[in-house]
């Protein structure tokens, strides 16, 4: 017999056969899966809602490729893979509902290929319980239909530890190697050091073993998702070392820092809890949070006792290494930075709940069923209660700055224009103009640019209710809408 029919997978489970080389793709049913994905891609489309305006950090990424406005500051931090994959739609249309049903069509797609990868390292009903334990919490739900790149880093994440795994269990499977690779491109594409953090163990496992194809493929992937943000660092940042250490200063300046408390408080449904004070909230909301790791914990225990360790103690790593720089190196808080652990974690989670409900003959053990079962209808009716205030609360904001941007037009300040001020970055896309701060993590302009575009084209600075306008801005008419105020310089002389 051949290397390859001699391979076993990984994690596979006693009496089942040895497969041949790429076999996995052919394995099982995936059915499952594509319900899983169906009903997620519905369940965006029901609960987040394609009218949903855009985010701030939306209209820096759409602004890029899109034809509504000039091309927001992009600052240090951030990649433009989100930019490239919402091109096809953004590059020729302005409608956000257009927008939001294909990222939702894609994100299901996404869970599906994802969750397919997996099939052979756990039974199908496993990866169908794990991509619903991750596709129903609020905030992939939330972000699932969104321009954001961190559901994406997920995707890749789940797509390049699960190619791995093959990879390492069969050498003559080509296609999982390509999986590893294109994995890592779209992590790094989207979030370069997210994806750095995400591969770690992989990275130490490969050389330890030295698992030379795998090696290459991972490598390979992330230098490949990585060059073109690598390249704009020393094109326009002034150098790698630079563009790294500029963006750390606008993330508050990485370091030993403790911020578990306030993902904690983001799971209320705060966006972005930068600085992030208040109370926590209420404990139903923050429960899940808390048996998450316990779980994972169980599940680890389980595939130890089942003599397959490998399959559930690599995503586990690589979901600590991901979460590590998200709890313990920055000073605020998103709930998407964690959705790369959160899919991850979901595996040996669902793997452990399934052990929990059934007995080793595969029937139900009924008391534990109801148990489980109570606790993940009150876990959703959590998760979706969360979820429709997030979606009111930022859909009311969104709607403001579209007022706001209504009232500017009204006013005169229509393309070419200029905006600044308060969350003039947002209300200028909404409005088609330009945007300029002098200070802050997207300073971009100083005051005599900005004076001497005013004598040019329609601007105008946006104050927040209470706030003090910039010097420059104190004698231009005020005007007020949505609760904020509106200071318009004189118009320009002369033809535009």
């Amino acid at each position: 017999m051949t290397h390859g029919t001699n391979a076993m997978l990984v994690g596979v489970r006693r009496g089942e056969p040895a497969t041949v080389p790429g076999a996995f793709w052919r394995r099982s049913d995936s059915r499952p899966l594509a319900v899983v994905a169906a009903a997620f891609t519905l369940a965006q489309l029901l609960l987040v809602r394609p009218g949903l305006g855009l985010g701030w950090d939306e209209t820096v990424y759409v602004s890029q490729v899109g034809t509504q406005a000039p091309a927001a500051f992009f600052s240090a931090p951030r990649a433009r893979g989100i930019s490239l994959l919402v091109a096809p739609i953004a590059s020729w249309s302005t409608s956000t509902e257009l927008l939001r049903v294909y990222l939702a069509l894609l994100s299901g797609l996404g869970l599906y290929l994802a969750l397919r990868v997996w099939r052979g390292l756990f039974p199908t009903r496993v990866m169908a319980l794990a991509g619903a334990l991750f596709a129903s919490l609020w905030v992939t739900l939330y972000y699932g239909p969104q321009a954001m790149p961190n559901q994406w880093v997920a995707l890749g994440a789940l797509i390049t530890v699960g190619c791995f795994l093959r990879a390492r269990a069969d050498r003559l499977d080509r296609r999982a190697l390509w999986g590893v690779a294109a994995g890592a491109v779209l992590m790094a594409w989207m979030r370069p050091t997210d994806a750095v953090w995400v591969t770690l163990p992989l990275l130490a496992l490969v050389a330890a073993a030295r698992l030379w194809r795998p090696a290459l493929a991972l490598v390979g992937g992330l230098v490949a998702g990585a060059a073109e943000w690598v390249i704009e660092a020393y094109v326009s940042y002034g150098g790698l070392g630079r563009r790294l250490s500029d963006a750390s200063d606008i993330q508050g300046g990485l370091g030993l820092q403790f911020a578990v408390d306030d993902q904690l408080r983001s799971l209320g449904g705060r966006g972005l809890c930068r600085p992030c004070a208040g109370p926590m909230p209420h404990p139903a909301v923050t429960a899940w949070w808390f048996v998450l790791p316990l779980l994972a914990v169980l599940g680890l225990v389980l595939a130890v006792r089942a003599r397959r360790a490998g399959s559930t103690l690599v995503p586990l790593a690589c979901a600590v290494t991901a979460a590590f720089p998200y709890l313990f190196m920055i000073g605020y808080a998103a709930p998407r930075f964690l959705l790369p652990v959160y899919a991850l974690l979901a595996i040996p989670v669902a793997d452990a709940l399934l052990h929990l409900v059934t007995r080793p003959n595969g029937r139900w053990r009924p008391v534990a069923a109801a148990v489980v079962a109570l606790g993940l209808a009150g876990h959703l009716a959590v998760q979706y209660v969360v979820l429709e205030r997030t979606v009111d609360r930022t859909g009311a904001d969104r709607r403001d700055w579209a007022r706001t941007a209504d009232e500017l037009h009204r006013l005169g300040i229509s393309p070419p224009c200029l905006l600044t001020g308060h969350e003039a970055l947002p209300v200028a896309f909404y409005t088609g103009c330009s945007s300029a701060a002098t200070n802050g993590p997207n300073a971009n302009s100083t005051v005599a640019d900005i004076l001497g575009t005013a004598r040019r084209i329609p601007t105008a600075t946006l104050v927040k209710p209470g706030g003090t306008p910039p010097s420059y801005a104190r004698d231009w008419d005020t005007h007020r809408s949505a609760g904020t105020d509106l200071r318009v310089a004189p118009p320009p002389a002369g033809p535009r």
